[in-house]
């Protein structure tokens, strides 16, 4: 009776955990944007504009210019924006667990595996971070100095939308259930394969929103919390496929805007 009572207990436990983590990175993300001294849509105050116009060859030893807090700081947007995307899928995890053996620390092992990924991530965005930094091509707060570059990237990411790679990726993501019953492994070893499997196909469905973060600044909150959204809306059963085509013609639309723009007020 004890172990049961037990067993019954654990549930709760683990989603108040990933809750409370999520909210964590959310208020970590915050507490950074206020002193960088940015508003909500990422906009500098005049410390922050003093920040941005700073010459990272001059200021090295600034924070954003030193690969360590600029992966710490990526590692916790990671969490903050990909971790709410997550909730279908261990749901389905959960709605296997008597049918296929799943445990919770298999339930455990699919989150740290799929997180892992998008540590990763985290390493290779910061790294480029720095290498647009310390090539001029963004500033010190993330964001592109040129419009064009900008509108570049939305165009890129808004072509994305409609590349096989994204549909191919994106279907893991918006049915997972599919995946776990073709790639089903017990246990917490089994678990975390599992979540490294499903956090590669959602890294490559969902890389080109954190890419987005150098148009309008990687400490834009508001950009922050519409990608997450936008994310989570993707990957519902109902609705998700229907958001693909319509995303990228979005995106698409606001980089040859930004361009035309820059192009007549320059």
């Amino acid at each position: 009776m004890y172990p049961q009572s037990l067993r019954a207990s654990v549930r709760p436990i683990l989603w108040i955990g990933f809750f409370g983590a999520i909210l964590w990175a959310w208020w970590v993300m915050y507490s950074m944007s206020q002193a960088m001294d940015l508003d909500l849509l990422g906009r500098p105050g005049a410390v922050g504009q003093g920040m941005a116009a700073m010459d990272p060859q001059m200021d090295m030893d600034m924070p954003m210019a030193r690969f360590g807090p600029v992966f710490s700081m990526w590692a916790i947007m990671m969490a903050a924006m990909m971790l709410p995307t997550m909730v279908p899928t261990l749901r389905t995890y959960e709605a296997l667990m008597n049918s296929a053996n799943g445990t919770r620390a298999g339930w455990l092992g699919v989150l740290l595996g799929y997180f892992a990924v998008w540590v990763g991530f985290a390493a290779l965005i910061a790294g480029a971070q720095l290498a647009l930094l310390f090539g001029g091509v963004i500033d010190m707060l993330g964001i592109a100095r040129s419009p064009y570059t900008a509108a570049a990237l939305l165009i890129g990411v808004g072509a994305f939308q409609f590349t096989r790679t994204k549909d191919l990726c994106h279907s893991i993501c918006h049915s997972p259930l599919g995946f776990f019953l073709t790639s089903w492994k017990p246990g917490f070893a089994g678990g975390m394969r599992m979540g490294l499997g499903l956090g590669a196909f959602c890294l490559g469905c969902c890389w080109g929103f954190m890419v987005l973060g150098f148009v309008g600044g990687v400490m834009n909150l508001f950009w922050m919390g519409l990608a997450t959204l936008f994310m989570i809306f993707e990957k519902l059963p109902q609705i998700g496929h229907k958001l693909l085509r319509p995303s990228g013609i979005i995106l698409i639309s606001g980089g040859i805007y930004v361009a035309a723009q820059a192009a007549l007020y320059g």
